[in-house]
């Protein structure tokens, strides 16, 4: 991807949008060039739909309480001109279905009530000796794996950073486990921009039709779980329908495995790649929630957050958010505003104080599981570093290879060497 040709002189609604690659093969230099073209770019998302990015901090966290930029489609005007198809590889984001995240004022927070009271800072405390004993297990299978030959190379993604998260929400709505391998399945079709046109409208019913089926299974037999939750509230007093439940229960065990697989696959890769780093916090010099922190900031899980729509013309800096278009919060690119972060933005450090960052959102719609994605990578990642000191990455990070998915930071997988063979 190149960068603006036009002169510097000429308003940002007339330059040509710059094409986010689909690929994402160089995330941060791309990312650098949406910061550098202004705080309000245009860009063209895979599949040639046309969005503005809000790529500093201050002008993100404006816009993210502005009134006048809503979630509701129905105010983008593609999407009233019939021009965004449905098998469009994002329309999944775009357009997920009835929940707290596709709703503004009254109706989100009425929508949002419940998750927030289930993942309060106190109620997921309470859920730490779950998440470390799911975390103890997968280390004792991945040190059973590494005695029957060291120093052999470990996908971490897969048998660590995926399983973990995917156990714990399982558990929070109430998801048989037998359903994650299809879940992966649906997921990586869900969020790649690669899916063919004819796969996406299939994922998309058979995601609605997992989650509907887990609604009438706990229907049938409550248990303690949100899901059970937020039935018994569409019985009461709170009315959620049945579209309601099922977009908000695919929209946790959406955000609430990916979000923190892609912490902790970037944490290693970042502690990896700055050894002098991990020395801080294995000395004890820095804490763990320090990497936790910076790896958010610096290598945010959540790339590019689709999509708010302008009631009206929004000013942000020199140039306008015109009625009726799409706006994406590029969280890649705010992570390393240097007007927020200071000169080093570029850089990854631990010691950095204080870590203000939005990558978990701001304003209404900040993520409700923030505290529960911090628990669980607080408590995976210094247990993987005690239980296997000389990890170490099995290739070059270089060589590591990202997903086509342009909403998220995150690899194929992570090959590493628990300890040298």
């Amino acid at each position: 991807m190149t960068g603006p040709t036009c002169p510097a002189d000429t308003s940002a609604a007339d330059r040509r949008p710059l094409a986010l690659d689909p690929f994402v093969s160089d995330l941060a230099s791309e990312t650098a060039r949406l910061r550098e073209a202004g705080p309000l770019v245009r860009v063209e998302l895979p599949g040639g739909v046309p969005v503005w990015a809000v790529t500093h901090h201050a002008e993100a966290r404006a816009l993210l309480t502005d009134p006048r930029v809503v979630k509701d489609i129905d105010v983008w005007g593609m999407w009233q001109r019939g021009e965004i198809p449905q098998d469009w590889p994002l329309i999944g984001l775009a357009n997920p279905g009835r929940s707290m995240l596709t709703v503004d004022g009254e109706e989100h927070r009425r929508l949002r009530t419940l998750v927030a009271q289930a993942l309060t800072p106190r109620r997921v405390e309470l859920m730490r000796d779950r998440v470390t004993e799911l975390t103890d297990g997968l280390l004792d299978a991945l040190a059973a794996r590494d005695a029957e030959e060291p120093g052999a190379v470990v996908d971490l993604k897969a048998e660590f950073a995926y399983p973990l998260p995917m156990y714990v929400i399982s558990d929070l709505m109430g998801i048989d486990p037998a359903d994650h391998p299809r879940l992966k399945v649906l997921f990586d079709r869900f969020f790649s921009t690669q899916t063919p046109p004819e796969e996406v409208v299939a994922t998309l019913g058979e995601l609605a039709a997992m989650m509907a089926n887990v609604v009438a299974t706990r229907r049938a037999a409550p248990g303690d779980d949100l899901t059970s939750a937020l039935i018994a509230a569409s019985e009461g007093g709170d009315r959620l329908t049945d579209e309601e439940i099922v977009s908000t229960l695919q929209l946790m065990v959406a955000a609430g495995h990916e979000t923190t697989i892609s912490l902790i696959v970037n944490a290693v890769v970042n502690l990896s790649t700055h050894p002098e780093q991990l020395e801080l916090v294995r000395s004890g010099r820095v804490g763990w929630d320090a990497v936790v922190e910076e790896t958010l900031r610096w290598s945010t899980p959540t790339s590019h957050v689709l999509i708010r729509f302008a009631t009206e013309d929004v000013k942000v800096g020199d140039a306008v958010l015109p009625a009726g278009d799409a706006l994406i919060v590029s969280y890649a690119a705010i992570g390393r505003d240097p007007q927020q972060h200071g000169p080093d933005a570029d850089g990854f450090d631990i010691t950095r104080s204080p870590i203000r960052h939005m990558s978990f959102g701001h304003g209404p719609h900040v993520c409700p599981g923030a505290a529960l994605s911090r628990l669980e990578a607080g408590v995976a990642l210094p247990a993987l570093y005690a239980r296997f000191p000389e990890l170490s990455l099995a290739v070059p990070a270089s060589e590591l290879r990202n997903k086509p998915v342009v909403t998220q930071n995150d690899l194929y997988d992570l090959p590493v060497r628990l300890r040298r063979g």
